[in-house]
């Protein structure tokens, strides 16, 4: 735990935000009430257990926790499993046991740093895990606001104890309206609505589902004396345990029974939790953390070992197990809790009043509770996230509403597995169709495919990889790179060593490899030249250079430039150079050429001057390119926006000197040789331009200066007219735009 998101908040940062933690926690803990209570009756389990299990998931995982806004406690996605286990087991000491290895196990599983495995998760099934769980809060919650109370509070399956459902449960309930339990439901939610709205109350220290339960304890204390229709009897109202003494209260407890040690049943059971009560509690800490304002990122692994600690403790004295809980979380978020106090403070509470104030606790109206878990859940229903979801397309709506629901029509466990496998089956599918990344380069020695391996190279992509070579014409150059690769699977490396073994020579295509990792066993072998060589030079011809300037220059409009072995290039030219083109560009840093060409070490002269202008030294460096080197292009490239050209245009039109103006006593060299390309017309159209007009003057007069710029070179150099006259050399201008790196060729 050395990151620095795994150690301890320091105690100024966690009490700097005292009154609105305290607030937090008070609703948190009413909100908790009900459903450890509701969980541990639907689980077949000890009402305390569930209880416990809150006190737990509050002190013991809170503390440990590096999470700032999750809070734990029993969860209702384990409520089949704990069922089926305690019945399996015989008894429920027996799972107290398997609660304890499983803590033992998460606590071995955060040790070995298993959270990372929460990085994986999509993010399509964390967002329909929470509105999954908003449309549980409100479809779960509108019977208790009636007062229909048959189905316990925390119970979120779809298929219910009471051998209802979701649905039909919501029909139930005008068979069963209890008129005092409605009138303290509607009149909370109104409450919760304008304490929402009204910016007042919004901001006030005094949170509103606190306002909502003491209105709701008031109304049913007067509606007691109401008649039977009005009065709210016990089977409305929160239901915990009371103690008449200290020694009643821990007589509660549960302890394990270690004489089921040997039984195998126990250490399955215990993987069996330990595994998805790992799974919800990841699942739930990135859902809460993307409820968080803050966006305070928890760190998972540090989360297990918080869980498995609490699992181990509730073990030991009879407690359900825990998991970090969407439902307590976003509570905890909605009403401004800032710090992991919060969850802490609600354990307290719930240790405290459990133990000493139960009787008044039991005068809370289930509706007023339902209330705030139902505006809760309309919150996390977002239309806007919905969609948002939608127009992402399909490969994030089907995982996002499959997750949905998943877990609406079934329950919380085996929804979040259904929406993880479709997201999974995307993944594949958008894997299968996710072309590899292959480049065609119009190369000096001939067309050689670049295919570019990814980072990591699954079994998915032998199909592709397969099609790929069989497509290979006879002939043909395929060049197979895994400089960025760090695994490819062996079934793969077994493809790619037969093709280029066996199957690549036998159809006449030249297999070149490069950047395997030494362990694959993989030599660099080029079959080409991927730099200029005397040979390649003699045999292009101009235009054919041309056109690898103009591919090139796509692949870096595109961000498709080409991998290069520059170390190797390096070595090869060492001893001599034979470019196949000559550019004189601007000395603007926009435009290197290497790069807007896409070229390697070797491939080019480059001469540059301010303003592409053209002098007895530049010239003399083309003509030892064209006359010496062999080169088949010359390439004057200009760019718009250039400093140089507007400089020049500015001193015309103002009809300035360079030296006077700029104290450059050399400059005004450049600016004569700009200035024939700038009539009357333009330098007046300058003046009295605004700056986008002045902008394309600007750009025109740098593509005469270029045309001017290459009839100079013919004029001026009889090597260069000569070989241009006898078709050995061609000599074109180029315009390169600085906003979107397309090269504009001018060879009239």
């Amino acid at each position: 735990m050395n990151n620095k998101s795994d150690l301890p908040e320091s105690s100024p940062k966690i009490f700097s935000n005292l009154p609105k933690d305290i607030t937090a926690s008070i609703v948190v803990f009413l909100v908790a009430l009900p459903l450890c209570l509701g969980i541990a009756l639907a689980s077949g389990a000890p009402l305390f257990s569930g209880l416990l299990a809150g006190i737990i998931g509050g002190i013991v995982v809170g503390t440990i926790s590096g999470s700032h806004s999750s809070v734990s406690g029993p969860a209702a996605g384990l409520t089949a499993i704990v069922a089926a286990q305690i019945a399996s087991l015989g008894s429920f000491q027996a799972f107290l046991l398997a609660v304890f290895f499983a803590g033992i196990i998460q606590i071995g599983m955060g040790l070995a740093r298993a959270g990372a495995l929460s990085a994986f998760f999509p993010s399509s099934v964390i967002k329909g895990l929470l509105a999954a769980i908003g449309v549980i809060l409100i479809m779960k919650q509108i019977p208790h606001v009636f007062g229909h109370d048959k189905d316990p509070e925390g119970e979120m399956s779809f298929s219910q104890p009471d051998n209802e459902n979701t649905f039909s449960e919501l029909l139930l309930v005008f068979e069963d309206i209890h008129w005092g339990a409605t009138l303290i439901g509607i009149v909370s939610i109104v409450l919760l609505v304008l304490w929402q709205r009204i910016k007042i109350l919004k901001t006030s220290i005094v949170p509103g589902p606190l306002v909502v339960v003491i209105l709701g304890v008031v109304l049913q204390g007067i509606l007691a004396n109401k008649g039977v229709a009005w009065s709210i009897d016990v089977t409305h109202l929160v239901q915990i345990p009371v103690a008449e003494t200290a020694g009643e209260f821990f007589g509660f407890l549960t302890f394990p029974d270690f004489k089921e040690w040997a039984n195998p049943g126990i250490y399955t059971a215990a993987i069996t939790i330990a595994i998805v009560a790992s799974l919800e509690t990841l699942l739930n800490l990135e859902a809460v953390d993307k409820l968080d304002p803050e966006r305070k990122r928890s760190p998972p692994s540090r989360e297990l070992i918080a869980q498995g600690i609490g699992n181990t403790v509730g073990g030991l004295i009879g407690a359900l197990p825990v998991t970090a809980v969407v439902v307590r979380g976003s509570v905890n978020v909605s009403v401004g809790a800032k710090s992991k106090l919060s969850a802490i403070l609600h354990g307290i509470l719930l240790l405290v009043c459990v133990a000493i104030f139960p009787i008044y606790l039991n005068r809370i109206p289930l509706a007023s509770l339902a209330a705030i878990l139902l505006v809760t859940g309309f919150s996390l229903v977002n239309p806007k996230l919905i969609l948002r979801m939608w127009n992402e397309g399909k490969y994030r709506f089907i995982p996002f509403i499959a997750t949905v629901l998943s877990i609406v029509f079934t329950d919380l466990l085996i929804g979040i597995l259904i929406g993880l496998g479709v997201a999974m089956l995307f993944i594949l599918i958008s894997n299968l169709r996710l072309p590899i990344r292959r480049i065609l380069e119009k190369h000096i020695g001939g067309d050689v495919l670049h295919i570019e391996l990814a980072n990591q190279v699954s079994f998915l992509k032998r199909a592709s990889l397969d099609k790929i070579f069989a497509d290979a014409e006879n002939g043909s150059s395929i060049l197979i790179d895994a400089t960025e690769t760090d695994y490819i699977d062996p079934d793969v490396l077994g493809l790619i060593r037969d093709f280029k073994t066996t199957r690549g020579p036998a159809n006449g295509v030249t297999v070149s490899l490069r950047g395997f990792r030494d362990k694959y066993n993989l030599k660099d072998d080029i079959q080409f030249a991927d730099y200029s060589t005397r040979e390649l030079q003699d045999k292009m011809k101009p235009e054919q250079v041309l056109q690898v300037l103009q591919d090139g220059n796509i692949r870096f409009q595109n961000g498709t430039l080409l991998t290069r072995d520059f170390r190797r290039q390096v070595d090869e030219t060492a001893g001599s150079q034979t470019p196949i083109a000559a550019i004189l560009s601007c000395i603007d840093s926009r435009v290197p050429a290497e790069l807007v060409f896409d070229l390697g070490i070797g491939d080019i002269f480059s001469v540059r001057v301010a303003g592409n202008v053209i002098g007895s030294k530049s010239l003399g460096s083309l003509e030892y390119g064209v006359g010496v080197a062999g080169v088949k292009l010359v390439v004057v490239l200009g760019h718009t926006r250039c400093g140089a050209v507007t400089s020049s245009v500015q001193l015309v039109a103002n009809n300035k000197n360079a030296a006077e103006v700029t104290g450059c006593e050399h400059l005004h060299t450049i600016v004569d040789e700009i200035a024939p390309s700038i009539n009357k017309t333009q330098a007046e159209n300058y003046k009295n331009a605004n700056a986008s007009e002045q902008e394309s003057v600007v750009d025109e007069v740098a593509k005469l200066n270029v045309m001017r710029t290459v009839n100079a070179i013919i004029q001026r150099s009889q090597a260069i007219k000569n070989a241009v006259d006898n078709g050995s050399v061609l000599v074109v201008g180029a315009i390169y735009d600085v906003k979107t790196g397309h090269i504009e060729f001018i060879e009239d």
